[in-house]
């Protein structure tokens, strides 16, 4: 699917890519980034998203990558910079996050608020 952002995002940290089977420790609630009730998964204040440490790394996780405190699958933590307008193709979608690539090929996760589906 295609996409163009609708809000300049800066992103987060620049993270690598950690490998399944990989430990996940800290894991913790996070009133930041709860499911809201308009969220297509989920609803009120169940929660999805969680800071962790992977490899020593401070960051975020979808709950539905861990089992049993590691990966389970592969995954890179890092949030996409992209300006207004600029052109994006949908790799996934997890809870409120999209995770895209640019037309340079750079990849990362941007908020579903701030894209938009289009055709180009």
């Amino acid at each position: 699917m295609n996409l163009q952002v609708a809000e300049t995002h800066e992103g987060y940290g620049n993270f690598p890519l950690f490998k399944k089977g990989t430990p996940v420790s800290g894991l913790e609630a996070d009133e930041e980034y709860p499911v809201h009730a308009e969220a297509i998964w989920g609803s009120g204040s169940n929660q999805h998203w969680f800071p962790c440490i992977i490899d020593e790394h401070e960051t975020f996780i979808p709950d539905i990558y861990v089992s049993d405190g590691v990966l389970n699958r592969d995954y890179d933590p890092t949030e996409i910079i992209v300006e207004k307008g600029q052109k994006l193709t949908l790799l996934a979608v997890v809870f409120e996050w999209l995770y895209v690539k640019d037309e340079n090929g750079k990849s990362g996760w941007l908020p579903a608020s701030k894209a938009i589906s289009t055709t180009y």
